[in-house]
């Protein structure tokens, strides 16, 4: 039996040996890891990776920029089952060990021992952490000691409740989402808490295997996996077999889900990005920013409606283009159709649709995902041949006269007798943009830049620079109220010719009637947009004064033409410009500057940045504490009794000029200009009341010809009169108080003189006092007809 003693001395004496060795070679490799390890004190402060997002100004998302999709939670807000599940599946003995799982790294070391095979596992949650915030995945010795060490060194400094929160907001779970959180909104699209039992039990299973056990790339090993995790659930008491039951026999529920968008305006949130990327550089789509905007939820909603609209009804005028593509042959059944339709995304809010049959006043439809639907006569009929803009072929007479089986078209959902249907639809070729700002401030309460932004990323507001036609007459005239006209100076409406350098010879401008009307006073000009009238006003004041008073609307005169072209609005601005200028004229006479990010928040940090932008504040002065509250004071640049003259003619033109289809918004306080250049290329319209700018354009991206008729008010107004509609229909219908030193006069509508008591269709006329005619006005109520006390009499003018 010696031999067996001495078999267990070397046995004894080789074990102690083997411990002493280990024990020497893991202080060894303590001294000379745990230098190196790192400071674990500002995981309590780490920042994760999130993704930009943006905002309107009510708080809801706008888009979401950024590699990693993630919804950092607190400890508090992840639901109890979630919790459950992942400890389930990843460390059961999570709130029980000290960091680290010794028998799990003991049969990891067993596995090794007898195998020779390394085998994964044996990490805690805290090990995992350790490993995902300060460790590669390299799967070496000293790696895996350096995961121990932090791992009970995390242990030391965090709560379970605070590890547990890092891990279930760092996790990868598939699909670039990072955390729990953006799991459930990427699979499921909807916050973790709305998650039932089998939802959350596959989430929870993904953290082991994020691309095998994928419920959306590979569903049969995802059920797998899902339920290993809710029978563990079951094993440890987290759920009664009941609920364990109903859970594994649910299916896969899981879809690809895009950030829930709850504002649609993707050319506001590209602004939005370019600018963080300016101010952050690249960790603008990593640092947890939130930039809420200045739009408004519903003005944006009505402005997207507005232009879409519009541009629809543009393109019914001008003709059908026909089918987008033929299938010949049809596939015979939905999987084939589906492929089809697949690579057809929705433009605006036309949808792709296959006819499958026709008859003679209806067409039947696929839809996709098998879907149906139907075409009626009603829906078909405006279809006629497009040839040019100019031109269309025959009405139809049927739908075969325009639909065939196997034609690829769009449809679009009508109201039709207080339902909904498919009417046939094409995507436009014009383009169009709509901006709208809050004229006291700038603010940017709405932007649409184009039809759709997936279609066309081409920003129409910012970037499209183009000729405002008669929009800008609105500077020209004010212009010439600075310089001694008042609205009833007349100025001759006759033809001319100019030998202008400038302009290449010879010019000979008219009027879009191709008429003349003769001596025209100024109110009634800028109503019905006489082109000569501005020409002669603008050669009678000179251009370099004009430009320098067109200077106050935030114009650059070096960029504005030298030459009497100036008066037809040859200059190329964009929509933001347009509406900013016209902001001069809503509020008052002070300029603004238009902007669209009010503040800037970070993750952690709370609010980073406010705007300041200069405001309208006309009783600012009166106490310090009204102008704190009203912040830094807009600069006045205009005379507000001019821009009291220019709001009441362009009301005029509301009223009884170019745009009184807007007159069927039944308020009295919108004013407003039309614009249209040469060969119809460019519509326009221009409108405000004191409360809301809002500009609209409509043109061809390349600058062709939109076409015969299609003028501002007809291209371009009914999308600013849908969007007022909406964005006014709270606000107050409130005109303009008048200034001190405004006088309203009889005048003799054919002379724009003082009338008489025998001047029988006389009509009442404003002025600035000083320019008020007639040298001896007497009092208020007297039968000169004056409104209120002139002081002189006007400077002669030349009517040309």
């Amino acid at each position: 039996m010696k031999w067996l003693a001495k078999i267990f001395k070397f046995l004894v004496l080789t074990g102690f040996l083997g411990a002493l060795g280990g024990a020497i070679a893991l202080g060894v490799a303590y001294y000379y890891i745990e230098p190196e390890l790192p400071n674990i004190d500002n995981l309590r402060e780490v920042r994760l990776q999130v993704p930009l997002k943006v905002f309107s100004h009510e708080g809801k998302l706008i888009a979401e920029f950024g590699e990693q999709r993630r919804n950092p939670l607190t400890y508090e807000q992840i639901p109890r089952t979630m919790v459950q599940a992942v400890l389930s599946a990843e460390d059961a003995n999570f709130f029980a060990h000290p960091g680290v799982d010794y028998r799990g790294l003991l049969r990891a070391g067993l596995q090794l021992a007898l195998t020779g095979k390394k085998k994964q596992g044996g990490s805690t949650i805290t090990m995992q952490v350790a490993r995902n915030f300060y460790l590669t995945r390299q799967k070496t010795y000293t790696r895996k000691l350096s995961e121990i060490l932090l791992a009970l060194r995390i242990e030391e400094e965090l709560s379970k409740p605070e590890i547990l929160e890092l891990y279930l907001n760092k996790i990868y779970l598939g699909q670039r989402a990072y955390g729990v959180g953006a799991a459930a909104q990427v699979y499921y699209g909807k916050p973790v808490d709305e998650l039932d039992l089998a939802q959350t039990a596959m989430i929870a299973g993904l953290p082991k295997a994020p691309s095998t056990f994928n419920p959306l790339a590979n569903p049969p090993r995802a059920i797998e996996r899902r339920n290993y995790v809710l029978g563990r659930m079951l094993e440890l008491d987290f759920i009664d077999r009941q609920t364990y039951d109903t859970a594994i026999a649910q299916p896969v529920t899981a879809s690809r889900y895009a950030p829930p968008i709850e504002v649609e305006a993707p050319f506001v949130a590209e602004m939005v990005r370019a600018d963080m990327v300016g101010r952050f550089g690249e960790e603008a789509y990593t640092g947890g920013y939130s930039a809420f905007t200045t739009v408004r939820d519903n003005e944006q909603t009505a402005a997207n409606r507005a232009v879409r609209n519009a541009l629809d009804a543009y393109t019914e005028r001008h003709g059908y283009y026909g089918p987008e593509d033929r299938l010949d042959p049809m596939p015979p059944d939905e999987a084939g159709l589906d492929a089809v339709l697949a690579d057809r995304p929705t433009v605006g809010e036309l949808r792709p649709a296959i006819v499958t049959a026709i008859a003679d006043q209806s067409a039947s439809l696929y839809l996709g995902d098998g879907k149906r639907g139907t075409l009626g006569w009603e829906e078909i009929e405006w279809a006629r041949p497009f040839i040019d803009t100019d031109r269309r072929g025959p009405k139809p007479k049927q739908v075969a006269d325009v639909l065939k089986p196997g034609d690829l078209i769009r449809v679009r959902r009508v109201a039709k007798d207080q339902e909904t249907a498919w009417r046939l639809a094409q995507i436009p070729r014009a383009a169009g943009g709509l901006v709208a700002l809050d004229p006291l401030d700038g603010a940017v309460r709405a932007l649409v830049g184009g039809y759709d932004f997936y279609y066309s990323k081409f920003n129409r507001v910012t970037q499209a620079k183009r000729q405002p036609g008669s929009g800008f007459k609105a500077f020209i005239y004010s212009a010439a109220l600075d310089n001694g006209f008042t609205p009833a100076s007349l100025i001759n409406d006759a033809p001319v010719v100019f030998d202008d350098p400038s302009l290449e010879g010879a010019w000979r401008p008219e009027n879009y009637s191709g008429k003349f009307f003769g001596p025209t006073r100024l109110r009634y000009a800028l109503t019905k947009s006489r082109n000569l009238v501005s020409i002669r006003l603008l050669r009678s004041m000179g251009v370099e004064a004009a430009l320098r008073h067109i200077a106050k609307f935030g114009f650059d005169p070096d960029e504005l033409p030298k030459n009497l072209s100036l008066a037809l609005g040859s200059a190329d601005v964009t929509l933001l410009q347009m509406a900013g200028a016209y902001a001069v004229l809503a509020n008052g006479g002070y300029r603004i500057e238009p902007y669209f990010v009010e503040r800037i928040e970070q993750d952690g940090k709370g609010v980073i940045d406010q705007a300041a932008p200069s405001r309208v504040c006309k009783d600012c002065g009166a106490t310090a504490a009204g102008a704190a509250q009203q912040g830094t004071p807009a600069q006045r640049v205009l005379d507000e009794r001019n821009r009291y003259l220019m709001y009441s003619m362009m009301q005029d033109v509301i009223r009884s000029g170019t745009a009184t289809k807007a007159r069927e918004l039944g308020r009295q306080d919108l004013a407003g200009k039309t614009g249209t250049t040469n060969d119809q290329r460019d519509a326009w319209f221009n409108g405000f009341n004191q409360h809301l700018v809002a500009n609209t354009w409509v043109g061809f991206d390349d600058n062709g010809k939109l076409g015969r008729g299609e003028v501002g008010g007809r291209a371009a107004l009914p999308a600013w009169m849908e969007f007022m509609r909406e964005a006014l229909k709270d606000v107050p219908d409130e005109e303009p108080e008048m200034p001190e030193d405004v006088v309203m006069l009889r005048i003799d509508p054919h002379t724009g003189v003082l009338a008489d008591a025998a001047t029988e269709d006389a009509i009442f006329e404003v002025f600035r006092a000083e320019h008020a005619p007639g040298a001896n006005l007497g009092t208020a109520g007297s039968d000169s007809g004056v409104k209120r006390p002139a002081v002189r009499p006007p400077p002669t003018q030349d009517p040309f």
